[in-house]
């Protein structure tokens, strides 16, 4: 059944108003009619079934059940994505997104290769994010994750520190193997809890940010004995995440 993110001023106590792209989609694109049905997601954690009952530059659709989503996981992880090269990012948003991740953030390392630029980051942005959508109306998730702009390394620690279980991945020594980290907990001692998952791109990082983050007080953790790419990694990662505490 098609899915459709809107906003709460579009719902009603009976009908949705589809409005914008939405609409133009659901009658030019699906070519879709009268009586048929899509679902609706207030992107707070409701959706709705609804079937189709008006056309015009807006489409309306009566409410037939609300539920609560059933699509998120019971964390809020964010996925910290030091920039990879050429398309990888696009892979690495649309897989977490699918994986549960709550929000994907990027940043700079010393070893990155792409570069930021303030005069596309915009058309960046929205093209990300667009992916984010999209991979979320696809999965059935209950909020759209929002992709942010990149910030520095030093930034990134500041802010990944912070969550009550902060995971910097790295590939050199002195590291604890993701699944005896995970170990740690149970799923119902990470129920409602933070979780800062750290990737780097393809050259991984330097020692002296390593020891930056092994500083702040990140949990130094190894993915195994084979060395990822940087857009294997953070699914490689969420994957052990959910199978371990999404019950």
């Amino acid at each position: 059944m098609p899915r459709f993110f809107v906003d709460k001023s579009q719902i009603g106590e009976k009908n949705i108003v589809i409005v914008g792209d939405d609409a133009f989609h659901i009658s030019r694109s699906l070519r879709m009619a009268k009586g048929e049905h899509i679902t609706a997601c207030d992107g707070e954690m409701f959706e709705y079934d609804c079937v189709l009952t008006e056309f015009s530059d807006t489409v309306t659709a009566e409410i037939t059940q609300k539920r609560p989503i059933s699509g998120e996981p019971p964390f809020r992880l964010t996925l910290w994505q030091a920039l990879p090269k050429g398309d990888k990012l696009d892979s690495v948003i649309q897989k977490s997104v699918e994986c549960g991740a709550y929000e994907i953030r990027l940043f700079t390392s010393e070893h990155c290769i792409a570069k930021t630029d303030e005069k596309t980051e915009e058309k960046k942005s929205e093209r990300r994010n667009k992916i984010a959508a999209e991979a979320a109306k696809q999965c059935g998730r209950g909020m759209i994750p929002h992709v942010r702009g990149a910030v520095s390394f030093e930034e990134m620690i500041n802010e990944a520190k912070k969550a009550e279980l902060a995971i910097f991945c790295y590939e050199g020594d002195g590291t604890v193997s993701l699944s005896d980290v995970l170990e740690r907990f149970s799923p119902e001692s990470i129920k409602g809890k933070s979780i800062s998952l750290v990737i780097g791109s393809e050259g991984g990082f330097s020692a002296r940010e390593a020891e930056a983050a092994k500083s702040a007080g990140m949990i130094m953790t190894g993915l195994g004995p084979r060395i990822l790419r940087t857009e294997t990694a953070p699914i490689f990662a969420m994957g052990a995440i959910i199978t371990k505490f999404e019950k």
